[in-house]
C-alpha cells in the first residue's frame, strides 16, 4: 500500500528516517515517497493493460514538478483543469499528446494555449464551451480532438463535495444534450467529435458505480456511431478510493475485473484519470506540537501546521491517521486529543477525541494519507507561509519546493502612491 513503516520506534519513509528530514527542512513538511507513486501508478497500468489504456494522472491531486516529472518518465499521461496546471505538465516534460484537458469553464486565453500546445482533448462540458472551442481553433486554423462529457447521473456513494455524476451536479450533459450536440457535429468543422468522457467523482471504494456508469456511456457510444460519429475513444475517469482509515477499497486489478468485460470487443482507446489512488498514500504532512493545553475534560494538542496546510478534514470531516514519527524507545500511555492548528478558525482540526501516545510538547507527528489534495489546496490564510516538499527515493531525499518566506507572501503587491 505504501513505503511508511516504523522500524526500532522510528517512522521511515523507504530507506529514510522522517525524523532526518524534520530537522533538516523543519516543519510543517510535505514528504512523498517516489516508490509509492510509481507502485501505484504501475498497478493500474498492468491492470488496464489489456486495453492498453492511457493513464493521465489528476494534476489537480499533487502538481509538484518533481512528482509530475516521476510520472511523465513512467508514460503517463496527464488530466489537467486549468492553463496553469498545462504549463506544470509542459513544464515537467508532459507528452502534450497524452493531455486531456477538464474543467467547466475555460477561458478563450486557455482554449488557444491549450491547442497550441497540441493536447490530445478537451472534455468538453456544455454547447457553449463547443462553439468556444470552435471558434479559437478556426482562428488558429487547427483542427482539435473533443470529447463530451456525459453526466451518467449515477449516486458514487462518496462525499457530496466529490460526487460529480449526478443529475444535480454542475458537471457534464444530460444524455439528450450530448445526443444533439454529436447529431450536429457538422456545425463544428474544426473540432473532431472523437471520444465520450465521464466523472462520476472521488474516493469511490465500489465498483458498481463505476459499472453503471461505463455500461450507460456504452449505450451512448452506440447510439453514436450508428449515426456516423467517429468515437474511438471512451474516458472513464478517476476516482478510485484509498484507505485512510478503516476503508476496504477495491484494488486496482479487482476494478479492471469488473470493467475490462464491458470494454472487450469495443475497438476503444481507454483513458483513466487518476489522482488520489496513485499519490494519496505515497505522502505524509509532518508538524510539531508547539503547546499542550487541557480546558474541562479536553486535551488539546496544538501543532504548527494548520488548516491551511491541509484543509481536508475541515473541509470534508475527513480522516487522517497521525502517528509520532518516534516513540523515544519507551512505551507511552495513551490519552485522546484534539490535534489542532495554530489558525484562527474552529475549523482548524486534524483530528478529534484521537486516541494517541501521551504527547509532549516538541513532538513531531505524521498525518497519513497526505499526497492527494493537501498540498495543491493549501493557502496563506492567516499569512501563513506554505510549506515545503520532500521527495524520498530510497535512502536519499531531495528537497522539491522550498518552504515559503515572508517575502513570498507579499510578492506582487503594491501600495498605491496616495497611500504613501
Amino acid at each position: 500500500m505504501h513505503r511508511f513503516a516504523l522500524k526500532r520506534g522510528r517512522l521511515w519513509c523507504e530507506g529514510v528516517p522522517v525524523e532526518e528530514v524534520a530537522r533538516r527542512v523543519g516543519t510543517p513538511a510535505y514528504l512523498y515517497s517516489h516508490g509509492t507513486i510509481l507502485d501505484h501508478y504501475r498497478k493500474l497500468q498492468t491492470a488496464f493493460r489489456p486495453v492498453k489504456a492511457l493513464i493521465c494522472f489528476a494534476v489537480k491531486a499533487n502538481g509538484n514538478l518533481a512528482v509530475l516529472r516521476l510520472l511523465a518518465r513512467a508514460g503517463a499521461g496527464f488530466d489537467i483543469v486549468s492553463q496553469g496546471e498545462l504549463e506544470r505538465a509542459l513544464r515537467a516534460g508532459a507528452d502534450p499528446k497524452k493531455i486531456v484537458y477538464a474543467s467547466v469553464g475555460k477561458t478563450e486565453e486557455e482554449i488557444r494555449k491549450a491547442v497550441q500546445a497540441g493536447i490530445l482533448f478537451f472534455n468538453v462540458e456544455s454547447a457553449q464551451e463547443l462553439r468556444q472551442i470552435q471558434e479559437v481553433c478556426r482562428k488558429l486554423k487547427k483542427r482539435q480532438r473533443v470529447s463530451l462529457r456525459l453526466n451518467p447521473e449515477v449516486d458514487p456513494h462518496t462525499h457530496s463535495f466529490i460526487a460529480t455524476g449526478q443529475a444535480a451536479s454542475k458537471f457534464g450533459m444530460d444524455f439528450s444534450t450530448v445526443s444533439t450536440l454529436l447529431r450536429r457535429r457538422g456545425e463544428f468543422p474544426n473540432l473532431l467529435f472523437a471520444g465520450l468522457h465521464i466523472h462520476i467523482g472521488s474516493q469511490i471504494l465500489e465498483a458498481a458505480p463505476f459499472e453503471a456508469a461505463v455500461r450507460k456511456a456504452l449505450r451512448m457510444i452506440s447510439l453514436a456511431r450508428k449515426e456516423g460519429a467517429p468515437i474511438d475513444t471512451l474516458n472513464i475517469g478517476g476516482g478510485l478510493g484509498i484507505v485512510y482509515h478503516q476503508e476496504a477499497p477495491q484494488t486496482a486489478a479487482e476494478f479492471a475485473r469488473r470493467i475490462l468485460p464491458l470494454l472487450k470487443g469495443r475497438s476503444l482507446q481507454i483513458i483513466l484519470e487518476p489522482g488520489r489512488f496513485i499519490v494519496g498514500n505515497s505522502g505524509i504532512l509532518l508538524t510539531r506540537v508547539l503547546v499542550l493545553k487541557e480546558s474541562g475534560r479536553k486535551k488539546f494538542a496544538i501543532v504548527d501546521a494548520g488548516m491551511n496546510d491541509l484543509i481536508r478534514p475541515s473541509l470534508y470531516g475527513a480522516y487522517h491517521e497521525i502517528v509520532p514519527a518516534s516513540q523515544n524507545g519507551m512505551l507511552r500511555k495513551k490519552a485522546r486529543y484534539d490535534v489542532v492548528g495554530p489558525v484562527c478558525e474552529s475549523g482548524d482540526f486534524f483530528a478529534k477525541g484521537r486516541l494517541l501516545p501521551s504527547l509532549a510538547a516538541g513532538d513531531l507527528l505524521a498525518i497519513l494519507g497526505a499526497g492527494a489534495y493537501g498540498f495543491t489546496m493549501s493557502s496563506n490564510y492567516n499569512a501563513r507561509p506554505r510549506a515545503a516538499e520532500v521527495l524520498v527515493r530510497g535512502n536519499r531525499w531531495h528537497l522539491i519546493r522550498r518552504r515559503e518566506t515572508f517575502a513570498d507572501l507579499v510578492r506582487g503587491e503594491r501600495i498605491p502612491s496616495f497611500l504613501k
